[in-house]
């Protein structure tokens, strides 16, 4: 039997990288498995990967109506939630002199507000003793240049996590942080503008941890089972590390 057999899971910015291994892991551990993503055209081609009668809604986090719909897709034909995983997010290098307010307004209303309400407009359906778990980031504790409104936007998702563990603790409802490393993503190597920067730099991040390279998305899915599952029944309110150990140095 599976780790998550006969569980109902939710998982935003399902549609590539950490979100869609996750989807995939879940999935095959036994759960009944509801995906986000913003475009349709990459969705259905993530839902077709996962298989196992995945569902797919299209939406953004960010916006409210959408996290609406979803929540009445998944209360229509589940009924419940057993494990949420917020995992949307997303950020752009921008140094402190170049900063604008759209790009404050952007990353911000993605990693804060979208994780903020996507964890709230699923309360009715989380059921006791449920495990939520929001995907924080490395530089959220060590920051980095050009990057810190998106450090600045993770550091508030650790204290989601302490401060929510709080207000859910009636409820059994555990909340924890899943923090990758470097990752080998679209999303990563998209920050870069020429294949040259990318190599470059991400030759820097493998560098940094003890590892020596980077980290895959399958690597990073197999924490979010580990927090998703019994097997951390007693794990609240943490950051769970999966970097190679470049936050750690």
């Amino acid at each position: 039997m599976g780790k998550l057999e006969g569980k109902v899971a939710v998982i935003t910015g399902a549609n590539s990288g950490i979100g869609l291994a996750s989807a995939k892991r879940f999935a095959s551990e036994g759960a009944r498995v509801f995906m986000t993503g913003r475009r349709q055209a990459e969705l259905d081609k993530a839902v077709a990967e996962v298989g196992h009668e995945a569902r797919g809604v299209q939406g953004d986090v960010a916006n409210l109506a959408d996290l609406d719909r979803l929540y009445r897709v998944v209360r229509e034909e589940a009924g419940r939630i057993d494990v949420l995983l917020a995992n949307a997010g997303g950020g752009e290098l921008m140094p402190l002199s170049d900063i604008t307010e759209e790009h404050f307004d952007r990353t911000f209303a993605t990693n804060v507000k979208g994780t903020l309400f996507t964890v709230q407009k699923a309360l009715p359906l989380l059921r006791d003793g449920a495990s939520v778990i929001l995907t924080g980031s490395a530089n959220g504790n060590k920051g980095g240049a050009s990057f810190s409104v998106y450090s600045a936007s993770k550091a508030a998702i650790r204290n989601f996590a302490r401060s929510w563990i709080q207000d859910l603790a009636p409820r059994r409802i555990r909340v924890n942080v899943l923090v990758p490393g470097a990752t080998s993503t679209p999303g990563l190597h998209g920050l870069f503008p020429t294949e040259e920067v990318n190599r470059a730099v991400v030759a820097i991040m493998e560098a940094a941890a003890p590892a020596g390279r980077m980290g895959s998305p399958d690597e990073i899915a197999n924490a979010a089972l580990f927090l998703a599952s019994d097997d951390s029944s007693f794990v609240n309110g943490s950051e769970l590390f999966v970097d190679g150990g470049a936050a750690q140095v």
